[in-house]
């Protein structure tokens, strides 16, 4: 066995499976977002489980942390969220998953590599980023850096591109901090209150924020530069929610900043 470095953070399973508890409780208290929801709960379980080999292939030879090294070796794990897709996705991303699930091994890792290096240009790719989700948290609780590559903006660790946003109290007189949430891997960081992660604007002005009496806790965080946009999930009174779950309770907001031209910078999990 090789000699690894201690992990930084729980198992990824145990995370994933922390979210899927929250999806089904929110299922129950929104039940006007039930759908999305249970979707959520069990696509995050088949993440969980797929993490669970990930992690088992880890501890016996390390990840290298590049895909084209280490897609061979995870694309067992991988099938296991793809089916979960396939049988149990709305009827555009079933027949998506059941689609690729017969494509042969070589095309199936082209099509994650694409994505790999494709950044911000691939998000539109809801399968490839959930089938990788589970191998990128993985590396993140053992410190593997992924080689891709890191576009300001986007997250410090895997490069991937921010879902969703927090806030949540900083030091006395500064208010509530800013964060994003990354869509590959589940980390986090600080990011600036008053700045796009998109196109950079800065111009307090031009970054308009937008609420929803039904949802008080979440607001769209716009850019009127680039007609983008982050939801963001205030944590400063209830540290309860998990953002990229409860998001899904929200998307109503997602419908009506699309009504108003707005788009969303990347995708949540209900690929909205």
């Amino acid at each position: 066995m090789n000699a690894l470095a201690r992990p930084s953070s729980p198992p990824a399973a145990a995370e994933l499976a922390r979210r899927a508890a929250r999806a089904e409780r929110l299922a129950v208290e929104a039940p006007g977002a039930a759908a999305p929801l249970r979707f959520a709960a069990g696509l995050y379980v088949a993440q969980a489980r797929a993490s669970e080999a990930i992690e088992a292939l880890h501890v016996r030879r390390a990840l290298s942390g590049r895909l084209y090294e280490d897609a061979e070796r995870i694309a067992g794990p991988a099938a296991t969220v793809l089916a979960y897709a396939a049988d149990a996705g709305p009827a555009g991303l079933a027949a998506a998953a059941r689609s690729r699930r017969d494509e042969p091994s070589s095309t199936a890792a082209k099509r994650l590599l694409v994505y790999w290096a494709g950044g911000r240009t691939a998000g539109d790719d809801y399968l490839s980023r959930a089938i990788l989700r589970p191998y990128v948290e993985t590396l993140r609780r053992w410190n593997v850096t992924p080689d891709r590559v890191h576009r300001r903006g986007g997250c410090p660790f895997c490069g991937g591109p921010p879902a969703i946003a927090l806030r949540r109290d900083g030091a006395e007189m500064e208010g509530s901090r800013r964060f994003l949430g990354c869509a590959l891997c589940g980390g986090e960081w600080h990011f600036s209150r008053i700045l796009c992660p998109a196109c950079f604007e800065e111009d307090p002005y031009k970054l308009p924020a937008f609420r929803a009496e039904t949802h008080a806790a979440v607001r769209i965080e716009a850019c009127e530069t680039c007609r983008r946009y982050v939801k963001s999930i205030d944590l400063s009174e209830d540290a309860r929610p998990i953002p990229e779950v409860d998001d899904l309770a929200s998307l109503s907001m997602d419908f009506w900043a699309a009504d108003q031209g707005l788009a969303r910078i990347e995708p949540g999990l209900a690929g909205v």
